[in-house]
């Protein structure tokens, strides 16, 4: 495979549990070490990493929105890392949370949002419908909102922490990004 002469492989379909998802069984064939198949992630549940021939191996949903977070959350900052980088999360900012929103607790969300600062205070708001084909709400966005697995509601007002995907927005809006190592749980 043509992919293992590069210092990482990433697939992007076909890791979840169908008749036509292949990456568990092509990992396999070329002998991968598996970390794991699934994060308590949404949108991104179905996630495969490990290492082939010493090499770090991704294989990403193929929901469009699925493959760009978990692109985001796990690849960009592990080739930040492999390039030599110190600092390789997005910046991250607290804001307040402008909608009513609720989930069970059985994992974290990333929800595509549209942050805006007003008189100092950052405020941020979904881009509409979340669901992990709709690749209009990453279009829209320009972070990323991250909810713990253990937050059960939302409401107008509440503190929550945002991953900002525009470097156009931070130069606009001033301050001192915070840019952490980041890590997910797996289940």
């Amino acid at each position: 495979m043509h992919g293992l002469n590069a210092d990482i492989l990433v697939l992007s379909g076909g890791v979840s549990m169908g008749d036509y998802d292949f990456t568990k069984a092509v990992f396999k064939d070329l002998g991968a070490e598996m970390h794991f198949w699934k994060l308590a992630i949404r949108p991104g549940q179905p996630l495969a990493f490990g290492k082939i021939q010493g090499k770090l191996a991704f294989g990403l949903p193929g929901n469009p929105v699925s493959s760009m977070v978990t692109f985001e959350q796990l690849v960009r900052p592990a080739m930040l890392k492999m390039g030599g980088h110190r600092s390789y999360g997005r910046p991250v900012v607290q804001a307040q949370f402008q909608e009513k929103f609720s989930k069970r607790t059985d994992r974290r969300h990333f929800l595509r949002g549209i942050l805006t600062r007003e008189d100092g205070v950052f405020k941020v708001r979904t881009t509409g419908d979340q669901g992990s084909g709709i690749l209009t709400s990453m279009v829209k966005a320009n972070c990323l909102i991250d909810i713990p697995q253990e937050v059960e509601k939302l409401n107008p007002g509440d503190a929550v922490t945002v991953q900002i995907l525009s470097a156009n927005l931070w130069d606009r809006e001033g301050g001192q990004p915070h840019t952490p190592s980041g890590k997910l749980s797996c289940c």
